[in-house]
């Protein structure tokens, strides 16, 4: 993103179109960015509460008598309960790997705080990738203009990855084909070549039918598999199980339409699978993308420059996690582990800890709308005694229930290095712009609770932004062969030391980052039980959660549906899925005016035979409930969905839409999927009612 500033003041912002993979464009997200940074309802200085929890009512004081504050309140729970009473809750509402995922990890761990398993995004999909082919970046997203055949699977790139969609654009023109797997035709779908709806949650029974067809029918690779992949046999076996006619019971999807997909796969060569983060929401989440990650081995197509599968690129950026998270300043003895996926019990006191949890601080998130059972974290949050503290830009939802809410600094006000989720650049983030009024950066923001909480007797916690910086990777790593820190913050980015995309097939032969070398059918790491990729918890080495994993991809039904459910499915009959706003991204622009004209007020997509039974019509408000909660809804009446499913996207705040109302994730599980303690916010089955009915 380039900022043009004048006098001062930031005048506009527009996409680099130097950069060879953003090419100049920005998404409706980020366009008008400039906007955010001078919104009149920026939180610009610290403010402590002088009303009711949630009232949103606050006075303004200064850095010191927050800081003074926290610090007392942190040294009285700490004196009566010990460290572990206070709990972090952070995300990744601020990217940057000094600013993002691990700023206060250290900060915590010297504290003693309670141990933050972050576990909202990817984490199952990420467990199950690195279990198959290891950590690897696997296909360039550059070289899909060489894909001959491109699956997008749970993946709507035109809104959650459009920078990606012009090399599918290109391949298109170059011959290939476009298939879009998802249960709701987004706009990605509709302008893909062939939109194959799914039921929700069943996508490892169809990777499984796609295998008992290609290796019936003779279409595997068998040079490759002898070579580079581990456990045929067992895989063979496991997809007997699924021949196609069965597969079309379990997903919906016509049994002939299974066997042109595998068919159409299988011979395409150069045949690519973007899979999205949607594919891992629901009870049998990470053995669907085993399978998924399985399916590139068997036909070979991992020997070809655009042909394989693509996940994260992230794998590739030698990030220094060590440094950025400091396990080793964890006290001694056993530290506690709490997913924030479960917050609402544990603030309620549903969960048995001990000790209780007495102080809630908040950064790079907002838990009120992005975390499931929302009214138990609502009750939570009320409690008069918990002391709760957060860094926002604005009041949100969560704020508004602060004892203390900091302010903190948008993303042209400070300064980080950037790995990246999507592409293969390293990227600087340059400051533009001085903090408005009296916001800091996160990383200053825990310099300064360091030195509240007497921390900075540790040079660590002294360090400036650019010591963090020249710290947060491993310099001498192959992939920055090259490339100084110089180079990054002159040009703004600079491709890591990776072959160029016409060349780049990097499991070609093998080469896989697996304990084998190769790509594992039968997974040794499942042999360990569950486990969480270190990435998802708060410096804290204790991976394995200890549950059984079935080493060879199987399906998993989903937690909730009328085939696996029919007594819920009496009362609640129709699976819900909660795909990310084309215009928000989670709850992040929910409140800027024109990102929430673009979305518009909150919906539920129903199919016409639905909504005709329910006598309901478009543009009616609606009620959508189930035994955890409910929330309302403006009903668009489509055949973009199926019958039997609904879908309704997530990101509106209460405070803006429906006021004082619940949102989606009231309705959401806590439960887990099956690998990484991922989350299952498409595993749900709900009712829908006019709305106002008793």
């Amino acid at each position: 993103m380039l900022v043009t500033v004048a006098d001062g003041k930031v005048t506009g912002v527009q996409g680099n179109p130097d950069h060879p993979f953003t090419r100049g464009r920005l998404c409706v997200k980020m366009n008008d960015y400039e906007k955010r940074v001078y919104s009149p309802d920026r939180v610009l200085y610290p403010l402590k509460r002088n009303g009711p929890k949630g009232s949103g009512r606050f006075e303004r004081v200064s850095w010191d008598t927050a800081l003074a504050e926290i610090g007392k309140r942190w040294d009285g729970i700490i004196s009566e309960h010990g460290a572990k009473a206070i709990l972090p809750y952070s995300y990744l509402g601020t990217e940057g790997i000094i600013n993002g995922l691990n700023v206060a990890d250290p900060f915590f761990n010297r504290l003693g705080a309670t141990i933050a398993e972050r576990t909202f995004c990817d984490s199952g999909s990420i467990t199950a990738y690195a279990m198959t082919i290891g950590d690897s970046a696997a296909v360039d997203p550059e070289s899909a203009v060489h894909s001959k055949y491109i699956v997008l699977w749970a993946c709507n790139a035109l809104s959650t990855n459009s920078h990606f969609w012009p090399f599918v654009l290109e391949a298109r023109r170059r011959g290939a084909k476009v298939v879009v797997i998802d249960p709701f035709r987004t706009l990605t779908a509709k302008q893909a070549d062939w939109h194959i709806p799914i039921r929700p949650g069943t996508d490892c029974a169809l990777a499984l039918g796609m295998m008992n067809v290609i290796i019936a029918e003779g279409l595997t690779d068998d040079d490759y598999i002898e070579n580079y992949t581990l456990g045929f046999a067992e895989l063979k076996e496991r997809a007997r199980d699924f021949p196609p006619d069965k597969v079309a019971d379990i997903t919906g999807i016509p049994e002939e339409d299974i066997r042109k997909l595998a068919r159409e796969f299988a011979t395409s060569h150069a045949a690519l699978i973007r899979i999205g983060v949607a594919i891992e929401r629901h009870a049998g989440g990470g053995q669907t993308v085993r399978a998924i990650a399985c399916l590139p081995g068997l036909t070979g197509a991992w020997r070809h420059p655009g042909g394989g599968m693509l996940q994260l690129p992230i794998w590739a950026f030698p990030v220094n996690w060590g440094n950025l998270m400091r396990p080793d300043l964890l006290p001694e003895g056993e530290p506690r582990v709490l997913n924030l996926w479960k917050l609402g019990q544990a603030l309620t006191g549903e969960l048995p800890l001990d000790p209780p949890i007495k102080s809630l601080m908040v950064y790079n998130a907002n838990p009120v709308i992005t975390t499931p059972e929302q009214d138990k974290v609502l009750r939570g949050l009320e409690r008069e005694d918990l002391f709760t503290v957060v860094s926002e830009q604005f009041l949100t939802d969560t704020a508004r229930y602060a004892d203390i809410v900091l302010p903190a600094t948008t993303q042209v006000e400070q300064e980080d290095i950037m790995f990246s989720w999507g592409h293969l650049y390293l990227s600087y983030n340059h400051k533009a712009i001085e903090p408005l009024g009296e916001a800091v950066s996160n990383s200053e923001l825990f310099r300064r609770l360091a030195r509240t909480m007497g921390f900075d007797d540790d040079p660590f916690f002294c360090r400036d932004d650019a010591q963090m910086i020249g710290e947060s990777l491993v310099w001498d790593s192959p992939l920055l062969e090259g490339i100084a820190l110089k180079d990054v913050m002159d040009r703004g980015y600079v491709r890591l030391n990776v072959p160029v995309p016409d060349d780049y097939a990097p499991h070609a032969e093998g080469k896989f980052h697996t304990p084998s070398g190769r790509c594992e059918f039968r997974a040794a790491a499942a042999e360990g039980g569950n486990f969480v990729i270190a990435l998802f918890r708060q410096g804290y080495d204790g991976q394995q959660l200890g549950d059984p994993v079935d080493p060879v991809p199987n399906y998993i039904p989903p937690n909730e549906s009328t085939a696996t459910r029919p007594d819920l499915a009496s009362d609640f009959p129709l699976s819900l899925v909660s795909p990310k706003s084309h215009a928000f991204l989670s709850s992040t622009f929910a409140n800027m005016e024109r990102q929430a004209e673009h979305a518009g007020q909150q919906s539920l997509v129903m199919h016409s035979h639905d909504a005709q039974h329910r006598s309901l019509s478009s543009g009616q408000k609606v009620r959508v409930f189930n035994k955890r909660g409910a929330f309302e809804a403006m009903v668009r009446v489509t055949d973009d969905v199926a019958p039997g499913v609904v879908m309704a996207p997530v990101g509106h705040w209460r405070s803006k839409d429906f006021a004082n109302r619940s949102t989606v994730h009231s309705v959401t599980s806590s439960a887990y999927a099956d690998l990484g303690a991922a989350p299952t916010f498409s595993d749900v089955l709900v009712q829908v009612e006019p709305a106002g009915t008793p």
